[in-house]
Order: C-alpha cells, then sequence, then structure tokens
C-alpha cells in the first residue's frame, strides 16, 4: 500500500515518490537512541549521578545539530558520567529502555526482503549490542565505556562514532555487498544521523529534530518506525 501526504497523517514525503518496492534496497541502517529505542541512554546513565539535566541538554543541543562537533559534546558528557557505577548501565537497561513502537516489524520486513541490517550509534555497546541481540539486527557499531573498579571513568576507549563514522560503516556495509550506497535506507532522528542520510537512497527521519525532517525524505512525525512501509512495496 503506498499512501500521498495527504492521505497519510504525520506521514510526510520529500523528494520521494512511492510505491517502491523494499526489496530493491541491500541494506538499512538506524541509528539507537530515540530511533530504535525510546530514551537517550547517557541522559539515564547521568540521572544515576544527579547530573541528567546537564547531560540532556548537550545531547539536545548535539541533536539539533546546535553543537556541530559531535565528538566533543559526547566526551563531554562522558566525562560527567565519572563514578557512575558499571551496574547503573544494566538498571537503565532493564527498567527504562524500551523499543520504539514498530522497530521488530520494519527490521523482521526489511530482513525478509533480503536486506542486510545495521545499527550505528553515537552511544554505548552495552546497549547497542543488547539491542542488536534483541531486535535480530546483522550488525553494530557504537562507543565503548570505560570501567575500573566497577565505575565509569569518564572517557571512552577506542575512535569514537560519530555522523562521519556512521557515514563510514553504512558505506563499508554496502561496499561489502557490492552495492551501490543508494540501494540503502538510513533511518535517525539527530544531527548526527546526517551523513549517512545523505548517502542513501532513501532517508527517513524518525520523530527527529527539526533539522533532520527538513533533510530527510520521509519524516515520520506520528506513529512507528513500521510507518515506513506504508510507502513501500513488500512483494
Amino acid at each position: 500500500m503506498s499512501l500521498a501526504p495527504e492521505h497519510a497523517p504525520g506521514l510526510v514525503l520529500q523528494r520521494f515518490t512511492p510505491p517502491l518496492k523494499l526489496s530493491a534496497f541491500k541494506a538499512i541502517a538506524f541509528d539507537m537512541d530515540s530511533t530504535l529505542i525510546s530514551i537517550e541512554c547517557i541522559d539515564e546513565i547521568a540521572d544515576a549521578v544527579g547530573k541528567k539535566a546537564e547531560v540532556a541538554a548537550i545531547t539536545e543541543a548535539a541533536m539539533r545539530g546546535e553543537i556541530t562537533d559531535f565528538k566533543d559534546s559526547l566526551t563531554r558528557r562522558v566525562a560527567l558520567l565519572k563514578g557512575v557505577p558499571a551496574e547503573a548501565l544494566q538498571e537503565v537497561y532493564d527498567q527504562r529502555l524500551k523499543i520504539n513502537p514498530g522497530a521488530p516489524e520494519l527490521i523482521n520486513a526489511a530482513k525478509a526482503a533480503g536486506l542486510q541490517t545495521l545499527l550505528v550509534s553515537g552511544g554505548f555497546t552495552f546497549f547497542a549490542d543488547r539491542v542488536k541481540a534483541r531486535l535480530g539486527i546483522h550488525e553494530a557499531h557504537s562507543n565503548l565505556l570505560e570501567i575500573e573498579g566497577g565505575l565509569l571513568t569518564g572517557r571512552v576507549l577506542g575512535d569514537i562514532v560519530d555522523g562521519e563514522a556512521k557515514k563510514q560503516h553504512l558505506l563499508a556495509l554496502c561496499a561489502r555487498l557490492q552495492c551501490d550506497p543508494k540501494l540503502s535506507i538510513a533511518v535517525g532522528d539527530g544531527a548526527n544521523d546526517l551523513p549517512m542520510m545523505g548517502v542513501s537512497g532513501l532517508s527517513v527521519a524518525y520523530h527527529a529534530k527539526p533539522k533532520v525532517r527538513e533533510q530527510a525524505m520521509i519524516a515520520i512525525n506520528t506513529g512507528g518506525l513500521d510507518r515506513v512501509l506504508e510507502v513501500l512495496t513488500l512483494a
């Protein structure tokens, strides 16, 4: 089923005319925080030390594109987590993290159509690995928090996954699949998703920041992630 924008409240189509087969694509990449899941994990971890408001303000500015250096913004936020017990990560996962509506349906439909699925997150491996396994996603890349003596050190190990890294992971997947990046779909909500959305053939903004909604080909403003299937044929 394909819907014109005026017949699909909360689903905005820009520079995209349905119908198009899902199986025409080879890969689909997802952001995690506020896209596949309902929370920004770093904000919830910060809540354990009473710094949620401070961290969330930086997160919001970064996702809106008001802070253009994502690596710097993440470094600043992670530094505020120094001393948080590692157990807080499991508590956030168990008590606060919820899979967003429509995520399993969209991922299952994509896999059934033969697409490789990719999770690329500026968040953390602790959560990304669990979400990957929970949703049956093929591949995940994110940031590794350093832990010493059972406490977060306030540092990230290795290279930070920022917007450019997300794009490069999607391009690398397409290279392995020997397909043009235009045969990929990229789904996100924040400014650091724009680089990978820009190289994909179909960009989807999910309950996204204004800057992202404006640049995406499809903007889902109400409902679940599976609404993208309203403009893609499955046969």
